[in-house]
């Protein structure tokens, strides 16, 4: 694999893994990123651009938010798209329930990337010590750090996420994935 295309739902998404993904790709594997208008758009063209991927030589990552729905029958349903499309092999991640969330389960790189300096020490309230149960991290955060936008902190905060202590299982989950397709290239 020289490649590693990310299927993304939007652009908050595309800005964390260019601050993450240097921490965990070797050189010699390219990003590349298909950004579509939302998780509708996602999952109306995701197995036509499969379809249609013609490069060899590369692994596909699908990441989407749940929101509000089911996390099980979101990823499902993409994989199936995935299988439809000929590309059984595509590694589908789901953020429960938001990006946000990847952000609430390190809040020291929140605090660092946007402020404000006393935010790291509510990483320990129950509250943020499974930021994945949150019903709404988008709204939580903002709370918490008034300054964050969904791109340009998404931008501040990735590189600043330490991928091997975060309290979102979600992120894990995701930084696990990426890291077990580069070892079955390794």
């Amino acid at each position: 694999m020289n490649q590693m295309v990310f299927f993304l739902e939007g652009p908050s998404e595309k800005e964390m893994l260019i601050g993450i993904l240097p921490k965990i790709m070797p050189k010699h594997i390219a990003a590349r990123f298909i950004v579509f208008e939302g998780k509708q758009d996602l999952g109306k063209n995701i197995g036509r651009k499969l379809r249609a991927w013609k490069q060899p030589d590369c692994c596909f990552v699908v990441i989407r938010d749940q929101d509000s729905g089911n996390c099980v029958t979101i990823k499902e349903d993409l994989s199936k798209k995935c299988v439809d499309a000929g590309k059984p092999e595509v590694l589908v991640r789901i953020a429960c329930h938001e990006l946000e969330s990847f952000y609430l389960g390190d809040l020291h790189a929140v605090s660092r990337a946007i402020g404000p300096n006393s935010l790291a020490r509510h990483q320990h309230k129950a509250k943020f010590r499974n930021p994945d149960a949150l019903g709404n991290p988008a709204q939580e955060l903002k709370k918490l750090a008034p300054d964050y936008q969904k791109v340009s902190g998404s931008r501040a905060i990735g590189p600043l996420l330490d991928i091997n202590n975060n309290q979102s299982k979600s992120f894990n989950v995701l930084i696990g994935g990426i890291q077990r397709l580069i070892g079955e290239v390794a």
